[in-house]
């Protein structure tokens, strides 16, 4: 049937969806199923790169489902990526037979991955704020700038639970803790998928990733095979994904990598069917993570052929393959279809899930994106003041000797020296999906083989880094005014050159010229082998890199007070660093706004403020290494210690300094039952002499259960900020399903009996504490129905 002859579509959108199914071949659901590289769609115009019809013609003329990552693989700034979009779109609706637009996919982790967009700080540094509103706020930027370049469709959050520092990883997720992920998580999606202002319609599609348990690979290897028990799987793993889909309707899913218990995520019915939608509810579509459809084939060794590969994946429950069609293409597929392998009811149901975010999203009544709306939208102040706030809010001060910090700037200090190789180089602000970053696997000439296609011309992709405040930049701007000398050396590199020891001695003795030094430290973000974290940047030795540590060495022995910045997404040892360290502020990757943040910080116009989302080991021997280990775990038994360390962490999970202090009093808990609202409050009041915000904490501990229970459990949390002397009321009322996990017979229940709750502080180490009997019987939830903890202020 010639395009002539279709009907007009239905106006209602069940109609809309079943009508275009009842008209389309097997060739055009398919089509649907897949995606097609931007750059495929790159030819020679008039002697010009641009959009090619004749490309388009060859590569997609059954139409497509999605078209893959524009922004994050070119060098097109915002108003030409609307173009192209535009392009895309209109080549697709009017020479393709049903004239099915597009979805564009993005990357988003830490700001939307594209030329001139904001990039916020790393995931890691998100988790570190412990700030939900926050997070809606960073998402709903990059929501605007998605929406103005017409991407409609974005593969973040990380919702991973990152427990072993060696992953390369660990600095896309939130942190260690379910919990912290969900929330924060949930959070970030509402906002991306607009939940609050009329949905997907202004909204984009949120894909949350990596469905199951990618960050517990073997050894920290990424793609490396995780080995989970079905509990912990769940309880742990599970529960970010969970908050997501019942706390945020999350739309979309990606599959991991790593097999699980031997089971292939993009292959497994056990996990993309019978747990992720028949156990938690999800009904959105299930995407693959690049090239792991074909990765059943060559990496899990599960299926013998691409068709294979694509019949398990689509009967498991996946519906859609990224980055391009490629298993499901007809000539891999169709044979699987034609002999009733596949059914047609299967690929329909794909079909069906793809076409509702189409239609959920507008695009058949609006696929165009608004030019003049990409050049407004990127390059605010706005944007950069959310940037700035949100490094701000992510710094964590380790280490505070004679509290140094805030470092005072009148009369005390003539002479700073900003030492480091993170101290000028705006590189090392970015993390590994932040752009350009992330396209130095495309770019970069040290890549022996591209990852990733390139396009010439005008989509070459760069590198063009966006305006990035470095620390050195960001003191300097700071003490301008104040007559303070300010001096600069690298000192060394983040990985060792032959060049370290001259640059170490030329620090060195900057150093003890200077009242203070101010050290910044960290590594590379990346995914290309110069990098020393990021993805597929694994390590075994969780030192800082390089002669960082020789440089801080030489640099302390001047005598002249150090203070360390680690700007770094890896989690390091740093025990020896705190010990030649005056005072240590974890900076994590920041962003564009790093270097302002990092001077607000240290000179005192910020208190900080950030806590720890992740465990810091003394040693790389205690990984993996967390805070939530079941009953008789965090210690050696039975002396406690390791012969060659503690078994205790450098820091715990929730740690973090401040400039001034808390006082936590007046604990009111109203207990509930299995079946009822627990309550409890507590008044905090900042006691110091500074205005500062505090994280307020709140753990729950089972004392008795019918199986091993955590030896705490982050159940709820909340940010405010307090001026010297000022109080306010903090409530947490608590679901019994928020203490719920799967007993012997694997039913996810409350159990009655005594709960001990801490508040304040960091795990561990409390403010207060108290116990409650929760009575009644043994109560049956379901994990899709948890109830989020709520918390609630009240000034006084």
């Amino acid at each position: 049937m010639a395009k002539a002859d279709i009907p007009e579509l239905p106006e209602d959108d069940e109609g809309k969806i079943q009508f275009l199914i009842e008209q389309m071949t097997l060739d055009e659901k398919l089509a649907q199923l897949g995606g097609i590289w931007c750059t495929d769609l790159v030819g020679s115009v008039d002697g010009t790169d641009g959009f090619s019809a004749e490309a388009a013609t060859e590569v997609m003329p059954d139409g497509t489902g999605q078209i893959t990552r524009i922004a994050a693989s070119t060098g097109l700034r915002p108003p030409e990526i609307a173009e192209f979009v535009n392009e895309i779109q209109r080549w697709l609706i009017t020479n393709t037979r049903l004239g099915i637009p597009a979805v564009i996919h993005e990357e988003s982790v830490a700001g939307l991955c594209a030329r001139d967009a904001v990039q916020f700080p790393q995931a890691i540094g998100l988790g570190a704020t412990f700030d939900a509103g926050l997070l809606s706020q960073v998402a709903t930027h990059i929501r605007a700038e998605m929406l103005a370049i017409g991407a409609r469709q974005t593969l973040s959050p990380v919702l991973d639970v990152a427990r072993d520092p060696r992953w390369g990883r660990l600095e896309e997720t939130y942190g260690e803790d379910p919990v912290l992920c969900g929330t924060l998580g949930s959070a970030f999606v509402s906002a991306l998928q607009n939940n609050d202002g009329g949905g997907l319609i202004g909204g984009v599609v949120c894909t949350g990733k990596h469905f199951l348990g990618y960050a517990a690979s073997d050894g920290g290897r990424n793609h490396g095979p995780a080995h989970i028990g079905s509990r912990e799987l769940r309880e742990v793993h599970a529960e970010p994904f969970s908050a997501a889909i019942r706390d945020a309707d999350l739309k979309s899913i990606m599959n991991s990598y790593a097999s699980v218990d031997g089971l292939a995520p993009a292959g497994s019915r056990a996990l993309l069917t019978e747990l992720l939608r028949d156990e938690l509810g999800f009904e959105g579509t299930v995407v693959a993570d690049y090239f792991a459809v074909d990765l059943l084939r060559t990496h899990h060794r599960v299926a013998p052929t691409k068709g294979v590969a694509a019949a398990k994946a689509l009967l498991a429950g996946l519906d859609q393959e990224l980055p391009a069609l490629d298993c499901f293409s007809p000539e891999e597929l169709g044979p699987l279809v034609d002999a009733g392998v596949v059914p047609m009811e299967i690929i329909d149901m794909a079909v069906t899930r793809v076409l509702t975010h189409k239609v959920e999203l507008g695009l058949f009544e609006q696929p165009f994106a608004d030019v003049d709306m990409a050049r407004a939208m990127f390059g605010t102040p706005m944007g950069r003041n959310l940037a700035r706030r949100a490094a701000e809010e992510s710094m964590v001060l380790l280490a505070n000797d004679q509290s140094l910090i805030p470092l005072g700037t009148t009369g005390a200090l003539s002479r700073v020296a900003v030492i480091g190789p993170a101290a000028n180089d705006p590189r090392l602000m970015e993390g590994d999906y932040h752009y350009p970053a992330h396209l130095e696997i495309i770019y970069d000439s040290g890549v022996e083989s591209a990852l990733l296609p390139e396009a010439g011309g005008a989509f070459k992709p760069g590198p063009y880094f966006p305006e990035i405040v470095t620390p050195l930049a960001g003191i300097r701007n700071r003490l301008e005014s104040s007559g303070v000398e300010t001096s600069h050396a690298a000192g060394c590199g983040v990985t060792a050159e032959p060049e370290d020891e001259a640059m170490i001695a030329e620090a060195a003795l900057l150093a003890g010229e200077s009242d203070i030094v101010i050290l910044c430290l960290g590594g590379r973000s990346g995914l290309t082998p110069t990098a020393t974290v990021g993805e597929a940047r694994d390590a075994t030795d969780l030192d800082l890199t390089g002669s960082q540590m020789d440089l801080l060495r030489a640099v302390a022995a001047t005598g002249t007070p150090v203070v360390s910045v680690i700007c770094s997404g890896r989690v390091h040892t740093l025990e020896e660093l705190e010990q030649l360290s005056a005072a240590t502020l974890l900076a994590w990757v920041p962003g564009v706004e790093g270097g302002t943040a990092i001077a607000s910080i240290l000179f005192g116009d910020v208190a900080p403020s950030g806590r720890l989302p992740i465990t810091l080991p003394h040693h790389v021997g205690q990984t993996p290494i967390h805070y939530g280990y079941r009953r008789g775990g965090a210690r050696s038994q039975f002396w406690g210690d390791y012969t060659d360390s503690p078994a205790a962490p450098l820091h715990p999970f929730g740690f973090g300094l401040s400039t001034t202090t808390f006082e936590y009093s007046d604990l009111q808990v109203e207990t509930g039952s299995t079946e009822e609202y627990s309550s409890m409050s507590v008044m905090v009041t900042n006691t110091g002499s500074r205005a500062a915000s505090e994280v307020i904490q709140l753990y729950a501990s089972d004392e008795i259960a019918s199986v091993a229970r955590p030896e705490r459990q982050l159940v709820g949390f909340g940010r405010t900020r307090l001026e010297p002397g000022e109080s306010v009321t903090v409530s947490f009322k608590i679901h019994p399903s928020r203490l719920a996990f799967y007993d012997e017979d694997f039913r996810f229940v409350v159990e009655p009996g005594a709960f001990d709750l801490e508040v304040g502080g960091h795990a561990g180490t409390p403010k207060l504490t108290a116990t409650i009997d929760l009575p009644g019987e043994v109560h049956q939830y379901r994990q899709r129905d948890v109830v989020a903890t709520s918390t609630t202020f009240a000034q006084l």
